[in-house]
């Protein structure tokens, strides 16, 4: 009986371990509720009709995601199954920050915060205009998933309440594994779980830093200063100019403001010309957007959102009996960025 009740003190070294990750816990476990608090209490953000719509963020993610792009696209060209997954993760995140902070089933949540991380930095780590933000996110939710798992939680928390009342269910063999108190692995392997553990999360947090922003040696960069828009299947034919845009890079809270489509021979001579009056009223039937992001008319331009892509077509009689030969295209954005191709016929 009294080494029982030693046991189960507080002052155990596994109960003491998750004593001390008690500000981690709390932390990142708001870090994820606060989601589902944004989106569903403060606003609704799982409306498709409404603006800041979380499936269009989910769509900025798009253009630079590290492995999961397939997926992401998937989604963001079915919009029901896009809706359906983002209800899913924003439950999934009420229940894991919830749980990590009352300290029920620690372990497991820990699991979740480590899944949700690593989903955090392959879709979105190369966003954030100042800091690295998704980045940092993610590589820090990463080793918090990994210490909560290895420390459990302690004194004040769930897990220790229900175990300090001897609850059938913390006598079970799972709930060291999914909730907390001792490991029930042997000193010497744990040692090496957690080096290993450790040096993984490192090789992870440089590999990223280094694929999304060169942060390790070469060239530092940041996709998320400056727009940057892709052209492609540019094509003339009769009375018609279509081409579709994509943009790839750009802050995501922002979008770019296209103020000019212009269209020259190879003399130079310019046979059309779009200026951002002309833009800001374009047909919204002659528009046709693939994503949940869509491109669309603006006060004065044609708005195109991180992640938006479009095919666009533009009508006009100066482009009938054209002779062959290549054309420049060339498209410009408020902030005087330039993107062109050429196009033969």
């Amino acid at each position: 009986m009294k080494n029982q009740h030693i046991e189960d003190t507080p002052y155990q070294p596994h109960h003491m371990a998750g004593l001390f990750t008690l500000a981690l816990r709390l932390v990142v476990g708001w870090t994820y509720f606060s989601a589902f608090w944004r989106r569903l209490i403060l606003e609704n953000k799982l409306d498709p009709e409404a603006a800041g719509y979380i499936g269009e963020k989910f769509n900025h993610f798009l253009p630079n995601a590290l492995g999961i792009g397939p997926l992401i696209e998937y989604l963001v060209t079915h919009p029901e199954a896009l809706w359906w997954a983002m209800t899913v993760f924003t439950i999934v995140e009420a229940i894991v920050g919830l749980f990590i902070m009352l300290g029920l089933f620690t372990r497991l949540m820990s699991i979740g915060v480590f899944g949700l991380a690593m989903g955090i930095l392959l879709g979105s780590g190369w966003l954030g205009t100042t800091c690295l933000d998704e980045w940092q996110i993610g590589v820090l939710g990463i080793a918090t998933g990994f210490t909560i798992f290895l420390s459990g939680s302690g004194k004040h928390s769930l897990d220790y309440w229900l175990s300090s009342r001897s609850s059938k269910i913390t006598k079970q063999k799972w709930f060291a594994w999914l909730g907390s108190g001792a490991l029930p692995i042997h000193p010497r392997p744990l040692h090496k779980i957690v080096f290993g553990g450790a040096l993984f999360i490192l090789f992870i947090t440089l590999f990223t830093n280094q694929y999304f922003h060169g942060g390790v040696w070469g060239t530092l960069h940041n996709k998320s200063v400056k727009p940057k828009i892709e052209i492609a299947d540019a094509s003339i034919q009769p009375g018609k100019l279509s081409f579709e845009v994509y943009r790839v890079e750009g802050a995501d809270v922002y979008g770019s403001f296209l103020i000019g489509v212009t269209l020259s021979n190879s003399s130079g001579e310019v046979i059309l010309d779009r200026n951002g009056t002309d833009l800001s009223s374009f047909p919204v039937s002659s528009i046709h957007n693939r994503y949940v992001t869509k491109v669309k008319p603006g006060v004065h331009s044609l708005i195109i959102p991180l992640g938006a892509r479009a095919t666009l077509t533009l009508q006009d009689e100066a482009l009938q009996d054209l002779p062959a030969g290549d054309y420049h295209l060339l498209l410009t954005d408020i902030s005087g960025l330039t993107w062109s191709t050429t196009i033969r016929i």
